[in-house]
Order: structure tokens, then C-alpha cells, then sequence
């Protein structure tokens, strides 16, 4: 097990979505939280909160963090405030959904800088720490990462290098007392498809506080990777079972838009 009382954890994507799941899980938990996000608004307002609910401390630092050197103005931040970090939540990153040439080719870079650039980036900073204090870190990937997503293409392989350099990391660093966790949740009832558009869902929608506390329990158990919901495990395997091919053209085919959606898409924060 690991006990998260009196441990501090860092959580992008903060401020909503399963980032603010897993911010009032830990904070009944027990743990000190240092909560990242674009909007300092919203993030003060869940940190009052978790304050007053539960006792414990909560830092936040408003943060772009598609935005270059974003990284390493968090973790300069996080040294500012004199602490060491025991866990490492990378919960942001948005999705974009549709034709890849109809979506706007800034918007997707803004998404891989955010998904993968961001995500190395804080983990190679707050690594040292974590090692030294013996925690972990917890990336939040998706069902979209275990086979290509046609119409969110960008966003599938984004989360393929979430769950690839995930478990690389857990194989390093178990022996050293790291955990490494990829989170991987399909549909999730969060804000992430305000932006990414209802169209880019499929299957029911799970609650957010699920899919929190199975990534808790795996980390706990220090599993490399947790996919939340039977049928997104079943669907997880399917590569396993079929080629490759077949996977990705009943993918584009359950995903294709429909003609009124098929001109543009765009994304929106990780839930």
C-alpha cells in the first residue's frame, strides 16, 4: 500500500475533470497538494474548498502548460514554496477530433507539446525528488492509447507514447523504488469534450471518481499500467486478438464523423 498522509503531490489539469477528482480524493487522503492549471480562478476556488473540507494545504500555480518552458516554471515554482514532491499526477492534455488536414495544424501541435512534450518534461524535473522520497508518478493515458483512433489520430498516438514511456519508467525505476502508473480511462463525464465535441465519445461515460480511485489502488499495488472498465479492457486487448489493420478500420469506422461534423474539431483539457 502507500499512505499519501503527509505526502506532496502534484496534479495538472487541476482545476476540473479527473484532475480535480483525484485533488479531493487525495485531500481526504490526506496529502498536500500543489494544484496546476490555466486557470488560477477555478483553482482557487478548489483549493479554498479542499481546505476548508479537509484541513490540508493546497498550492496552486497558474499555468499554460502547452506553453514553451511552462515545465520548468512549475517545478521552479514547486522549489519556491521549499517542497519536495513524493507524487507526480500528469493529468493535463486535451484531445482533437476529426479529419486530420480539417483540424487545424497549430491546434495539434499545441496537443502533442501539451500530451507528450509537458508530460517528459515534468516528470525528468520532479524525478529526482520523487526517487529520493520513494514515491511515484502517475501519467493519465486513455484506452485510445493501446491502438490507432482514426479522426483523433494526434491524440490516440499522444497517449500510445503516454503508455509506452510509462511502463518503460516503471521497469527502470521499480528496483529503485519509484512507482510509475499509466492511468488509462476511456470515456470519462468530465469537461474534456466540451472542446473535443460529444462526437468524440464512445461508450458510456464513467465517473471521474472511478477512474480515480482504480489509479490509486494500482498505484498502490504498483501495477505499470490500470485500464478502468471491463469493456474498455476487452476493447484494450483487441490488437492482441486481431491485425493491426482490422483495428484501425473498425476504429475509422465507429469513429468517422458524421457529414455535418466533418469539416473541423477541436480539443479541450484532459478530464
Amino acid at each position: 500500500m502507500y499512505d499519501f498522509t503527509g505526502k506532496t503531490v502534484v496534479v495538472t489539469g487541476g482545476s476540473m475533470g479527473i484532475g480535480a477528482a483525484f485533488a479531493r480524493e487525495l485531500a481526504r487522503l490526506g496529502a498536500r497538494l500543489v494544484l496546476v492549471a490555466r486557470s488560477e480562478e477555478k483553482l482557487r476556488a478548489l483549493a479554498a474548498e479542499l481546505a476548508a473540507g479537509h484541513g490540508v494545504r493546497v498550492d496552486v500555480i497558474a499555468e499554460d502548460l502547452a506553453r514553451p518552458g511552462a515545465a520548468a516554471r512549475v517545478h521552479a515554482a514547486v522549489q519556491a514554496l521549499g517542497l519536495e514532491v513524493d507524487v507526480l499526477i500528469n493529468n493535463a492534455g486535451f484531445a482533437t477530433y476529426g479529419a486530420f488536414t480539417t483540424v487545424d495544424l497549430a491546434t495539434q501541435r499545441e496537443e502533442i507539446d501539451l500530451n507528450v512534450g509537458a508530460l517528459v518534461e515534468l516528470t525528468y524535473l520532479f524525478l529526482p525528488d520523487i526517487e529520493r522520497r520513494r514515491g511515484g508518478v502517475i501519467q493519465v493515458a486513455s484506452t485510445a492509447a493501446f491502438q490507432a483512433v482514426p479522426y483523433m489520430a494526434v491524440y490516440a498516438a499522444s497517449k500510445a507514447f503516454v503508455l509506452s514511456f510509462s511502463e518503460a519508467l516503471w521497469a527502470e525505476y521499480r528496483g529503485r523504488g519509484v512507482r510509475v502508473l499509466a492511468l488509462c480511462p476511456g470515456a470519462t463525464d468530465t469537461p474534456f469534450f466540451a472542446r473535443a465535441g460529444e462526437a468524440a465519445a464512445f461508450g458510456k461515460k464513467a465517473a471521474a471518481e472511478d477512474v480515480v480511485r482504480l489509479g490509486l489502488k494500482a498505484f498502490a499495488a504498483d501495477r505499470s499500467h490500470v485500464v478502468h472498465g471491463l469493456s474498455n479492457y476487452v476493447t484494450a486487448l483487441s490488437s492482441r486478438w486481431f491485425t493491426r489493420e482490422f483495428v484501425a478500420r473498425l476504429s475509422g469506422r465507429l469513429m468517422r464523423p458524421k457529414p455535418a461534423r466533418e469539416l473541423h474539431a477541436t480539443g479541450a483539457t484532459q478530464p
